[in-house]
């Protein structure tokens, strides 16, 4: 079972990072086209009304986002033990893993979705919503919540099966849900004439056929990792190191939505509806960048576990230094590209003067430290594959939590809504301090294992790391 993954330790470093990074890459652009296909969409059926009826999937957004949060903490916990798991030879602890991803994800589903539910109208004001979003958000949030299980279980199990080194079927699980995603918004919105309900009926059906092929996949016994029914029954240790692990992911995707609770509140003091539906588009735009770095991080997550249940460090420092400068570049290109055409991508969602004068302005500066962010998520993926909790916490959290969240509720007060956007280049560039003081520690120890391999053994340098 486990000769499935092991090209991932005898491999060339340059090539296997590129193998595996390039169908998540392009699998997780075409994830961040769900989120703008519908606010696409949704400008075209609202019309003059769409700068409301984006600024309900704006607030929807986060909530949407910490449903899949749960889905990202078991896949990247899960996808972690399994890769070492798989370079260790322990098969056993594998398979048990990969059962209770499963279970978790129907058991936290559920969940989740009861008080979401109850308490979706306080729960929204909460996130900032204005009487003129509020109708919107609630349309297509609660269909979403209804479909949690396909979002929390198909994010669990992309990631797992990154991690066994297969990443060109989570890409075509993701291109099947995006195209029908594209197909199936108009058919409901326009043909149905269901308008934001037909967007979040489309985005659950799409989502559901991609996690149903994956399942497939497992059951078939296609995989590197063996599914059988009894692993199901959920395990205490497992559970816990998934959790332990995973919870720096969960943490990173719900500081993103708690953020927003922050940004949603300043926009409707500072900007209004207008000033809401702006940062929601350029959330989504951004996405492009962001989940391109992400797949980036994914690539090299399966290569770290292996290779560090295989005591193969040097090629861990090789892989760390390539996906730091390809993140580099996506985030240096990825912005000129923004800047360049910005008043052509804010116009495909709305032609509204004031949206469109607030967004000029908001684009170019939010989007500044974005060749900084890829700092944070490799080193937070780095160790999130290591199996390092404590550090990959501290850096999930970094950004939104220890740094944008003091920022947009000081900054504003100086200088109004510039004060809101300025926040997140800032909290960029302190994040990304943060992260290469934490990896230029693990990472000096890597190189020196790589270039004297008599100084050190493995279980030296296993314990240098823990030391961290």
């Amino acid at each position: 079972m486990d000769e499935k993954s092991a090209f991932l330790g005898t491999e060339n470093i340059r090539k296997l990072l590129f193998k595996l990074s390039t169908p998540i890459v392009i699998g997780m652009l075409v994830q961040a086209i769900y989120n703008v296909v519908d606010t696409f969409f949704v400008g075209m059926v609202y019309g003059a009304d769409d700068v409301q009826a984006i600024g309900g999937l704006s607030i929807a957004f986060p909530i949407q986002m910490m449903v899949m949060a749960f889905g990202i903490m078991l896949g990247t916990g899960g996808s972690s033990i399994i890769s070492r798991a798989l370079g260790a030879r322990e098969n056993e602890k594998a398979e048990r893993t990969l059962g209770n991803v499963f279970s978790l994800s129907l058991i936290l589903s559920v969940l989740i979705a009861i008080p979401c539910l109850l308490y979706l109208n306080p729960i929204l004001k909460v996130f900032g919503a204005t009487a003129g979003v509020l109708p919107y958000a609630i349309d297509y949030l609660k269909y979403i919540i209804l479909g949690g299980t396909v979002f929390v279980f198909g994010v669990a199990v992309q990631n797992i099966v990154r991690s066994e080194g297969n990443a060109r079927l989570a890409m075509n699980a993701m291109l099947v849900g995006g195209g029908l995603n594209i197909f199936l918004d108009p058919f409901f919105m326009f043909g149905f004439g269901m308008g934001v309900k037909g967007a979040a009926i489309a985005t659950v059906i799409s989502q559901a056929i991609a996690s149903v092929w994956l399942l497939l996949y497992y059951l078939k016994g296609k995989g590197a990792v063996r599914f059988r029914s009894e692993t199901l029954k959920p395990d205490l240790e497992i559970v816990k190191e998934i959790v332990a692990i995973g919870i720096g992911s969960f943490v990173m995707q719900c500081s993103s939505s708690f953020m927003m609770i922050f940004v949603f509140n300043a926009l409707a003091t500072y900007g209004g509806d207008g000033a809401i539906a702006v940062f929601g588009v350029i959330i989504k735009v951004n996405s492009f960048i962001f989940m391109s770095l992400l797949g980036m991080g994914f690539g090299l997550q399966p290569i770290v576990g292996f290779n560090y249940g295989a005591k193969k460090y040097g090629r861990i420092a090789e892989a760390v230094k390539l996906s730091l400068a390809a993140t580099t570049a996506i985030g240096i290109l990825g912005l000129l590209i923004i800047l360049l055409f910005k008043e052509q991508i804010l116009g495909l969602f709305s032609a509204d003067p004031q949206y469109l004068e607030i967004g000029e302005n908001a684009i170019t500066i939010m989007l500044l430290g974005m060749p900084l962010v890829g700092m944070n998520v490799i080193t937070s993926i780095l160790f999130q594959a290591l199996g390092k909790a404590r550090p990959a916490f501290l850096l999930s959290i970094s950004r939104q939590l220890l740094f944008l969240i003091p920022l947009v509720t000081l900054l504003p007060r100086f200088y109004q809504l510039n004060g809101v956007w300025a926040a997140f280049p800032v909290s960029d560039f302190l994040a990304f301090l943060l992260s290469g003081f934490l990896l230029l520690r693990v990472y000096k120890i890597f190189k020196e294992y790589k270039e004297s391999l008599k100084t050190a053994t493995g279980s030296e340098t296993a314990d240098q790391i823990s030391s961290i």
